[in-house]
């Protein structure tokens, strides 16, 4: 047996409108006014029901502790259940932030040299014809645009409310009833953005850059922008740790002279070489490597070509 409600003490549906519950109670209340010989407790029950549900913002706290079997259960002093499942409902808003993750490749000297970087992504825009509406929309009665409902888990001495998406808005709180003709209700189109940006000296393989507002447009708002840098070998460079490392080849003439020419981002160094020629060893050169928490050195790995007669 389904328990009285607001809704069936004024003999109304769950989705009526409020025009529907105003003339609802205003005929029951004429039938049953005390001094037209109705009776004074059903009138009070009346009553009682349209103030709860005759008035919109208060009809939806009612919808949404009615679903809950421990409304009001803080007291009069303490928090309400509304004010819980809002506090619940914004935490998990903020919580589900979105980002958009693209990767792109960086070469070793690009580490090391920095500043301004360009790329081109494809990303989700907000639809210019509907401004990001995806149509005309109406509030979900099932949510009452919240975009989650309670929902009870477990029995007996064991129950938990819990916060579920809604399913008939899918968590939007809000339902499209006219679709854009352009984006079909999705809100979005897509588009080729470029975007300048300072790329920091020494950013490593694997690290993440963000780059605020320039993401995805989803659930009104322009997500931000994750950069995943992936540190490639760039013209026989390359970055371990805080160390630029370059792999020179050399010819027979050149180790056997006093110095070698190794490039360097900061400009061509002459280098000495040591009397003892030992290939399987690098030479070091030390505080030109990445300038970070530390500064790294240059390391020369030697590789010697020549042709055979």
């Amino acid at each position: 047996m389904n328990a009285e409600t607001h809704y069936s003490t004024l003999g109304v549906a769950e989705d009526a409108t409020q025009d529907e519950i105003k003339k609802a109670y205003r005929k029951l209340a004429k039938e049953n006014h005390p001094d037209k010989g109705g009776d004074e407790e059903v009138f009070k029950k009346i009553s009682a029901a349209y103030d709860a549900i005759g008035d919109e913002n208060k009809r939806q706290e009612y919808d949404i502790q009615r679903k809950n079997p421990f409304a009001g259960m803080g007291g009069s002093h303490g928090p309400s259940f509304n004010d819980i499942f809002n506090s619940m409902f914004n935490r998990q808003t903020q919580q589900r932030a979105h980002t958009t993750t693209i990767n792109i490749q960086i070469g070793a000297l690009e580490s090391y040299k920095g500043g301004k970087k360009t790329i081109t992504y494809r990303r989700k825009k907000s639809c210019d014809t509907c401004n990001g509406t995806g149509g005309d929309k109406r509030i979900c009665q099932n949510c009452q645009g919240h975009g989650q409902i309670m929902q009870q888990m477990g029995s007996g001495m064991f129950i938990q409310m819990v916060a579920m998406q809604c399913p008939t808005c899918k968590g939007h709180g809000e339902l499209i009833i006219n679709p854009c003709f352009v984006c079909h209700g999705a809100s979005t189109t897509d588009e080729i953005k470029n975007v300048d940006f300072n790329l920091p000296h020494g950013v490593d393989d694997g690290q993440f850059l963000r780059l605020q507002g320039l993401g995805d447009y989803r659930n009104s708002i322009y997500g931000d922008l994750i950069v995943r840098i992936q540190l490639e070998r760039e013209n026989e460079f390359e970055k371990i740790g805080n160390n630029l490392v370059y792999n020179a080849y050399f010819t027979v003439e050149e180790i056997q002279g006093d110095t070698v020419v190794v490039p360097h981002p900061d400009g061509t160094m002459n280098l000495k070489l040591p009397k003892k020629i030992d290939t399987s060893k690098p030479l070091r050169v030390k505080g030109k490597g990445f300038k970070l928490e530390t500064i790294g050195d240059l390391i020369i790995n030697q590789f010697v070509k020549f042709d055979r007669d």
